[in-house]
């Protein structure tokens, strides 16, 4: 990616961060509402994740799951050695009623715009995955950590959590080795169908 490009793609996370953020800003201010009438905890939930260079930061997102969640899922034998597996639960019991919508159209990743905004992640991006992750990239963690994480990316628009973890691996290096602006053009305008859609979300 040359200097242009990456200046090109920055201010496209900037410009698109700023619009997301604040003309839809009535409907993010009634799901922190939601969320904390709902049963009175926090209204953000931080992540720690892998970013650019394999440096780790907190990765923000709307809780969407009960408070310890972390903590119950090791209390479950059963749900731990499937989550292990697929770091996902199909059936994820730790989920709240607002929750459950917000990831159905993807709602709750929205407060990592305030990541594009700090220059810790991309509108458009390898998936965003967390430490423990990176053992199942094995050699390729190192061209992973060539590119910032993505809010949304191939493996996003090509049935998400229906995907095994396997291709979501293949997804990242393909947009890695294949990275144009307009692959991100075209990223993003496959994005908001599959959203609308609720497409391969659980």
């Amino acid at each position: 990616m040359s200097f242009f490009e990456r200046l090109t793609k920055r201010f496209i996370d900037i410009l698109g961060s700023i619009l997301l953020l604040v003309v839809p800003f009535p409907l993010w201010l009634a799901i922190a509402i939601a969320i904390k009438m709902g049963d009175g905890g926090t209204v953000l939930y931080r992540r720690r994740v892998v970013g650019l260079d394999g440096h780790e930061f907190d990765a923000f997102k709307f809780r969407t799951m009960i408070e310890d969640a972390d903590e119950y899922i090791k209390s479950r034998p059963d749900l731990w050695i499937e989550y292990q597996n697929n770091i996902k639960l199909i059936q994820d019991p730790r989920i709240t009623k607002v929750g459950w919508w917000l990831r159905r159209f993807s709602l709750d990743e929205i407060p990592q715009i305030i990541n594009v905004l700090r220059g810790e992640m991309s509108l458009v991006g390898p998936r965003m995955i967390a430490p423990h992750e990176l053992d199942k990239y094995g050699k390729l963690a190192k061209k992973r950590h060539t590119f910032k994480p993505g809010i949304t990316g191939l493996w996003q628009v090509s049935g998400r959590q229906v995907v095994p973890y396997e291709q979501r691996i293949e997804f990242d290096m393909y947009y890695i080795d294949h990275w144009s602006l307009w692959l991100d053009l075209k990223i993003l305008l496959k994005t908001i169908p599959v959203v609308f859609g609720a497409e391969g979300a659980y």
